[in-house]
């Protein structure tokens, strides 16, 4: 979780982005990398495995304010695609604060993104940590594509919902991403559900790279400030 430095009075938050094999998480990091002030930012650092890259930098935004006093400077991670590297995967999700899920929109990857979100869960849990409370964002990438699957589709596969059981939640709440979608509402069972803030994206492009960080973002600092 997010580490205090007083000496530099900034709080370190972690921000890993999640997903299948060759979905964007590459991409996304690089295209920030690029466009973030260069004296704002850390080095990009690849690790690189037989088949893909690990990469990680840290940069300071200087629009997000400070909570008690104290800037706030993000960590970034990619982890490896392939589930034979789930350890480095899990390695890597330690001490997490918010959590990126990159979703390949083509029909042909449904598959590998239920694994992936599978394989996050799964790892999540391993650690003690509550998915349902995380700061977590999807994106539906590459949605330039024809043969991308429409959103419902993939809502349905990758964010059906979580179940609300506090009644004080149980009302509904738009996507601030997308006003035309609901986050949080109330099945025809009676149910009452809550989905994950997603962002459509193109990353290849940068179409949603920074809507999506900024999202994730925000939920990471309104969790900071609301244990603070």
């Amino acid at each position: 979780m997010s580490v205090i430095n007083y000496a530099s009075r900034e709080i370190n938050c972690k921000i890993v982005y999640y997903g299948p094999g060759l979905g964007g998480k590459t991409t996304n990091l690089e295209h920030v990398y690029a466009r973030v002030a260069p004296d704002t930012r850390g080095k990009l650092i690849s690790l690189a495995t037989e088949n893909e890259r690990t990469l990680f930098f840290d940069f300071l935004p200087v629009d997000l304010g400070t909570i008690r006093g104290f800037k706030t400077r993000f960590h970034l991670y990619t982890v490896p695609g392939q589930v034979y590297y789930n350890a480095s995967r899990k390695l890597i999700l330690k001490g997490v604060d918010g959590v990126v899920f990159v979703a390949d929109s083509q029909v042909e990857r449904q598959e590998a993104n239920v694994e992936a979100m599978q394989n996050l869960y799964d790892n999540m849990a391993e650690y003690g940590y509550d998915i349902t409370r995380m700061p977590f964002v999807i994106q539906y990438n590459k949605r330039d594509l024809p043969n991308a699957a429409p959103i419902d589709e993939l809502d349905q596969l990758l964010n059906p919902g979580f179940e609300v059981v506090d009644p004080a939640r149980q009302r509904q709440m738009t996507d601030p991403n997308n006003p035309s979608r609901l986050l949080v509402e109330q099945l025809p069972t009676g149910e009452w559900v809550e989905r994950v803030p997603s962002v459509e994206a193109v990353a290849v492009a940068g179409d949603g790279v920074f809507d999506t960080l900024k999202a994730v973002s925000k939920l990471v600092l309104k969790s900071l400030a609301s244990s603070s």
